[in-house]
């Protein structure tokens, strides 16, 4: 599966740097974040398309009022995503400044109306968020316009999960990326319960990713451990630049530690490998082997008093040790001579 010219299988981790609202409302902003997201070696950016209308209604009921611990309570949801909303008029000038320097760039959209805007820049995915996966229509609608469909699944229940995938392939959309995510703004570590990730891979036969909002860069690490293959992560340039976002977002040397760790941590991974290579072949120099401890005359017997297992690896292998004790030696050997089969009378 490929996003872009990203194969999943083959290329490693794809990460995502989500801007969401970490523009400070100015879009020189929003591209200087896309610029430092491409000079850290991130894979995509991904923008947020919404308008106060199209999530919410301008009501001040306590319905409409947020509360319940969060970083916004008691803020009007109307107020906080026009805040946060990134203009529609900046997406055409976004969509080619990050193609003009090589970094791929989607959305999210939160309605039928953002998925329609949006498709006239030829995203290379969508994106599903957390609190959207439970939108059946949008999420059939993103569906059938045939791109990689990344979904978050933070407050979703398994059956919810099984439905998304089911209207997915309905549509014909084998390309599935479900995130493990914890919608919580930051997250607490011993919520996000990372063992999920392998275990929705398996359960639901798709790609699996992480959508991290706790503090730190630990979470992608470990994610990427378990197999994650898209990580995401907020990003903002500096956070001095504040905003609804600013808090759990990772500013530019943070982001850039994220990206070299998940690297480093790939190739750590590896892959599965049992094979002697030039550099096991060189380093066998300093394992054990078969050594005349004691100088041996020719016709002696082979002794546990006479030859040891000892390091360097350039005589028998220790394995042989009981096959040789008894045996008579064909030549005088020296001290700290390498035993050879050619030194060992099997008569």
């Amino acid at each position: 599966m490929k996003i872009g010219n990203f194969d999943l299988q083959k290329d490693g981790t794809y990460i995502i740097a989500e801007l969401s609202a970490n523009h400070g409302s100015k879009i020189e902003v929003a591209k200087k974040s896309i610029k430092a997201a491409k000079e850290m070696g991130v894979n995509a950016v991904k923008l947020q398309t919404y308008t106060a209308d199209t999530l919410t209604l301008d009501s001040d009921k306590d319905d409409f009022i947020i509360n319940g611990g969060t970083l916004w309570d008691n803020k009007k949801l109307y107020e906080l995503y026009q805040e946060a909303h990134t203009p529609w008029e900046w997406h055409k000038e976004l969509f080619e400044y990050a193609r003009d320097i090589g970094i791929d760039i989607f959305s999210t959209p939160f309605d039928k109306s953002a998925v329609d805007f949006l498709e006239q820049f030829d995203p290379t995915a969508y994106k599903i968020a957390s609190f959207e996966i439970t939108d059946y229509e949008l999420v059939r609608y993103v569906a059938s316009k045939k791109k990689p469909i990344i979904i978050s699944t933070g407050i979703a229940t398994i059956d919810e999960i099984q439905d998304v995938v089911n209207i997915c392939k309905d549509e014909g959309n084998d390309d599935i990326i479900l995130l493990k995510c914890t919608s919580a703004y930051p997250a607490p570590l011993e919520e996000a319960n990372l063992k999920t990730i392998p275990n929705l891979a398996e359960t639901f036969g798709v790609v699996c990713g992480f959508s991290d909002h706790t503090l730190g860069i630990t979470a992608p690490i470990v994610a990427t451990t378990l197999g994650a293959k898209v990580i995401e992560k907020h990003f903002i340039l500096d956070k001095s630049i504040g905003g609804a976002d600013a808090e759990f977002s990772l500013d530019k040397e943070e982001f850039s530690q994220m990206v070299k760790a998940v690297r480093d941590t790939e190739k750590l991974l590896g892959k599965v490998d049992y094979a002697m290579n030039d550099k096991k072949s060189k380093s066998r120099q300093f394992a054990r082997s078969l050594y005349a401890s004691k100088e041996i005359k020719k016709g002696e017997k082979f002794s546990k008093e006479n030859i040891r297992s000892v390091r360097p690896g350039y005589g028998l292998h220790p394995k042989y040790l009981k096959d040789i004790l008894g045996k008579k030696a064909t030549k005088d050997l020296e001290f700290a001579t390498a035993l050879k089969w050619k030194y060992i009378s099997m008569e």
